[in-house]
């Protein structure tokens, strides 16, 4: 198992040069780029701007050599205050800083610079991953629980009344868009009845924001008050986010159970006279999970993305609307270091979910 991984994660190098090129080839084609936001500031200087855009290794109208020297700057080979593949330090820019080498560019941990906030790319992502991991955690157990619950249920009462109720209401939530589902439920639960927060973490007169040092000083004085305030807010995204993608993992769930209940082990299992829930669940159930654990893999990078448009709807301070906002403005910077790390996080994943399959089946191995 252990050479398995060292290989593949081995192989996976490529894969994220490729990736971050190509993360760097779709932003500058974007329309706009850096200097489109100063352009909307008329007490910035033409002076202002290019030094700023020299100090970030960005040129106006870059031919072939300045993409080349803005992609070695974004990565960290290159360093632009030098011109030269050597840092301030005297030694080689891509080395760790301990060695004489840069502080700029990916593989010194550096995302760039906010040209809308004016903050490092990665302290606001660091502010914002809390308040995603919260939402979508909480929304991807309880999804995932009910809808393997579901799923096995349907897959055991074939066609019956509780299979054909079950369908019917995963084809109803499936086929309904986020966005209404979502303007729906404020309307009803915060307008009309209000008995439920509309939008946001927390209650902004009662508490300050979320995540900032005063936060978590009055949640530790009140510790119980503010998580009882965050579990109100948490209500009406989270349903939101379960009832949509429920619908296609109980199926999903159910279509893997039929599966394995309609294979030869299953009928000897029975044949032998065992019961019929050590069957259903110590043989057929195990055996589904393959499927489940593959699909379960590739949601996890998103706990991290965020889930764009309930965090849009709801207000919620996280990676998702991070993003939107960052399309808005045209954070150049921004937008490249969360595509990279959401690419980076289908990668990890993807190969978590291999070394898994050996843990659910058995007969797997890994030489």
């Amino acid at each position: 198992m252990a050479k398995y991984i060292v290989r593949r994660t081995l192989g996976l190098i490529p894969l994220l040069i490729g990736i971050v090129l190509l993360s760097f080839i779709l932003m500058k084609m974007a329309p706009g780029g850096p200097q489109a936001q100063f352009n909307q500031n008329n007490r910035v200087t033409e002076e202002q701007i290019d030094r700023w855009l020299k100090r970030w290794c960005l040129e106006r109208n870059a031919g072939p050599l300045g993409i080349a020297r803005e992609f070695g700057g974004w990565v960290g080979i290159w360093n632009c205050d030098t011109e030269s593949f050597i840092s301030q330090q005297g030694g080689l820019n891509f080395l760790p800083p301990q060695l004489g080498g840069g502080d700029n560019g990916l593989i010194h941990g550096d995302l760039g610079f906010s040209i809308d906030q004016g903050r490092p790319v990665v302290d606001m992502i660091a502010e914002r991953i809390p308040a995603t991991l919260l939402l979508t955690i909480a929304a991807l157990v309880l999804r995932v629980s009910v809808a393997i619950l579901l799923g096995v249920i349907a897959a055991v009462r074939r066609y019956s009344i509780f299979d054909q109720v079950v369908t019917f209401f995963s084809y109803v939530f499936y086929s309904l868009p986020t966005f209404w589902l979502g303007l729906m439920f404020i309307f009803l639960f915060a307008v009309a009845f209000r008995v439920l927060p509309p939008q946001g973490i927390t209650t902004p007169r009662a508490w300050p924001p979320f995540g900032t040092e005063r936060y978590w000083g009055e949640f530790g004085e009140k510790p119980l008050e503010a998580i009882v305030d965050i579990a109100r807010h948490l209500i009406l995204p989270v349903t939101v986010l379960v009832l949509v993608n429920i619908a296609a993992d109980s199926r999903f769930v159910r279509a893997s159970m039929l599966d394995a209940l309609s294979q030869d082990f299953v009928r000897t299992a029975r044949a032998k006279g065992l019961p019929g829930r050590t069957v259903v669940m110590k043989h057929a159930f195990r055996n589904a999970m393959l499927p489940v654990v593959t699909n379960v893999a590739l949601e996890l990078p998103f706990l991290f993305g965020g889930a764009v448009v309930t965090e849009t709807i709801f207000s919620w301070p996280g990676m998702g609307l991070l993003f939107i906002t960052g399309v808005g403005n045209r954070d150049y910077f921004l937008l490249m270091g969360l595509l990279l790390i959401t690419s980076m996080l289908i990668l990890f994943f993807n190969l978590l979910a291999d070394v898994l399959y050996a843990v659910v089946d058995p007969r797997i191995r890994y030489d």
